[in-house]
């Protein structure tokens, strides 16, 4: 692995230069390596930092991917990292004109990591410097504990796994400085987002009137926002306050109260334990911007590498090379989902509706389906748009707001499941859905989503851990329940209960067997399947897992695991 050559830097700058004047942002400090495939693989299960710590998985991964590329060999074209300076990664046979293509598509990347605001708290964060400060306490422990060092890094992934970061993340975002700002916060993040489940176009128009507003004055436009935010919500100082008196006493998370709580660890011979777990949440809470932005990352980088290189005079005489790499990179699949070309595709489609001016009231009032369709304001407004889209949306608003039923026509996208045609005695594909809803649906079952697990403090007596598992739809894997909670029974130091959601019942003629990738079952074939549900109890004790089913009266039913 070596940095890149001088021809290939000065390729770089230049593609710098181009992407600014086309209104990307980005710092202009960067780092450049030239890596083979081997490197690649030694990488990859660190997530392309040199710095990360060392974890027995992470050798397991580069064993399994030299499997992988002895059977597939394939050449990845690059890979970018969030970090200060930006560090991306090229393959030592790229040529030139490709190498065009993907510094495109790499500074599109840098630009949306460090304009999203899901990624503010990164911003001026020295993850690589941090990590490799992380590093060396984890093999100055390792070589004084041991395996069990091991242990607590497994048992505080297998945690991790079960938290969202939602209220580390809402403070990131914006974080709050003062009385007048929470309350902006919240308006814009919660109020319209998840209680008033605004749509797009009436939260970009209200963005628009609060910069109207505060144009002249940001003490008197708030004033005058506000007063005119309660004329049309009467309710919103009330749910304000509200939302103040629950945040103060917000619940933590299951690392942060087991870190906090937890007898074990605060013992004096286990506290090293303690900077183990933070390392691992650290990194974990760095990487969930790139989680949950994955769509709109690679479509906004696909967007911007076809845009700019098209617009490049020096790739002149390899149009045909770039048309044949891009169609590969962004083909819509049969079956399945490809991020990078429902991405580009999305941000394509909304620039086109925005520079007809049919992101407006004017076009929300046509009812008449061929004056929608041959509305034409002509405002031009498309760029500034996905611009403003990019630095605001995650993957679930994203997808929410702009998968409507006209994308899904123009793109003939549909649903595909999975059926066993009896008479050929084989599996076969069918589509089972053209609607909009639907393909939303099966988007959402494919973004990153972990069970929402609370503690519960009333039925946390005498030093055990009660954990209460919201259902959402999806019950937990029973694969496993038994290490992850051994895991915590570890760290926390005594017994560890869960309360979930089970199935109980079901008719197994009427299922449809999953498909990863495809969708789930929709709201018509869900009743038809007939699922019923029970809550169960787990308790972990003395490393042994026992498991009793509880009825709607609330009364334990002893039952087998």
């Amino acid at each position: 692995m070596e940095l890149i050559n001088q021809h290939t830097k000065k390729i770089m700058e230049g593609c710098k230069e181009r992407a600014r004047e086309a209104g990307l942002r980005f710092q202009d400090e960067s780092l450049e390596y030239i890596v083979t495939n081997r490197d690649l693989i030694e990488l990859t299960p660190k997530l392309m930092i040199p710095t990360l710590y060392d974890y027995w998985v992470h050798d397991v991964e580069v064993l399994k991917e030299k499997g992988r590329y002895e059977l597939y060999p394939s050449n990845p074209y690059e890979t970018v990292i969030n970090t200060r300076p930006a560090i991306s990664y090229y393959n030592d046979n790229n040529p030139d004109w490709m190498n065009v293509m993907i510094f495109y598509h790499v500074l599109a990347h840098i630009d949306f990591f460090q304009n999203n605001l899901y990624f503010r708290h990164t911003w001026d964060y020295d993850f690589t410097g941090r990590a490799l400060s992380d590093k060396r306490m984890i093999a100055k422990f390792r070589s004084g504990k041991g395996r069990w060092l091991d242990y607590v890094i497994e048992f505080a992934r297998g945690i991790d796994n079960l938290v969202g970061y939602h209220n580390e993340l809402s403070v990131f975002n914006r974080p709050p400085v003062t009385a007048k700002s929470r309350m902006l916060d919240f308006y814009f993040d919660e109020f319209l987002q998840s209680i008033k489940k605004t749509k797009i176009t009436e939260y970009i128009e209200e963005i628009n009137r609060y910069n109207d507003c505060t144009k002249t004055s940001k003490t008197h436009g708030e004033k005058a926002f506000f007063a005119e935010v309660l004329r049309k919500y009467p309710e919103f100082d009330a749910i304000y306050k509200k939302s103040l008196e629950e945040n103060s006493n917000r619940q933590l998370d299951l690392m942060q109260h087991i870190l906090e709580h937890s007898d074990f660890l605060n013992k004096e011979e286990n506290r090293w334990m303690k900077p183990v777990i933070e390392v691992v949440r650290k990194t974990s809470l760095f990487f969930q911007p790139q989680i949950r932005t994955k769509i709109m990352n690679e479509g906004w980088a696909s967007y911007w590498h076809e845009k700019l290189f098209l617009q490049d005079d020096r790739i002149e005489g390899h149009e045909v090379d770039f048309a044949r790499t891009h169609a590969f990179v962004t083909s819509l699949p049969r079956v399945g989902m490809n991020p990078y070309a429902l991405g580009m595709r999305i941000f394509h489609y909304i620039e086109e509706l925005a520079d007809k001016g049919k992101y407006s009231i004017e076009f929300r009032r046509l009812l008449d389906a061929r004056e929608r369709e041959k509305f034409d304001a002509k405002t031009g407004t498309g760029k500034d748009f996905v611009f403003k889209v990019r630095e605001n949306l995650n993957d679930f608003m994203f997808l929410n707001t702009f998968v409507d039923q006209d994308f899904i026509n123009r793109t003939k996208l549909f649903v595909a499941a999975k059926r066993l045609n009896e008479n050929r005695g084989v599996w076969e594909y069918y589509v089972k859905s053209r609607k909009a809803k639907d393909y939303r649906r099966m988007l959402f079952d494919s973004l990153y989503h972990p069970p929402h697990i609370t503690i519960d403090p009333e039925k946390s007596k005498n030093g055990d851990l009660y954990l209460y598992h919201h259902f959402e739809g999806k019950p937990l894997v029973k694969e496993f329940i038994a290490n992850t909670m051994m895991g915590i029974e570890y760290l926390w130091g005594a017994p560890v209960k869960l309360e979930t959601s089970e199935v109980e019942k079901v008719e197994p003629q009427k299922i449809q067997i999953p498909i990863p990738g495809l969708a789930m079952p929709a709201e018509d074939d869900a009743k038809q399947t007939e699922i019923k549900w029970q809550r169960a109890l787990y308790t972990m004790k003395d490393r042994k897992l026992s498991r009793v089913a509880l009825t709607n009266s609330g009364v334990h039913q002893p039952a087998a695991i």
